[in-house]
């Protein structure tokens, strides 16, 4: 019997799937993902209150309570789109 080793030509190189885990897409769509889910986060900040001693009605405001943590969400449905995008290659 003979043990021969195959030679990996170029081309044959190319078609290997090592490398990058996604494509270029699927960090574009990461990256808007994340940025959507940090608007989110801002819209979550402020309505404290300087003196602890007052009552600031403010953080209980639709945007804090409802707007930001569906933007959070959507921002996170991205994440996995991103993450289940098959590019073609």
């Amino acid at each position: 019997m003979s043990t021969e080793k195959k030679q990996i030509t170029g081309t044959e190189k190319s078609k290997n799937t090592e490398g990058f885990a996604f494509g270029p897409m699927n960090y574009r769509l990461l990256l808007i993902g994340v940025v959507v889910i940090l608007i989110g986060f801002l819209l979550m900040t402020g309505g404290g209150s300087d003196d602890p001693n007052v009552f600031n009605p403010e953080i209980f405001s639709t945007q804090r309570i409802t707007v930001a943590p569906i933007v959070v969400m959507i921002g996170f449905i991205i994440e996995v789109a991103a993450i289940l995008y098959k590019s073609k290659k």
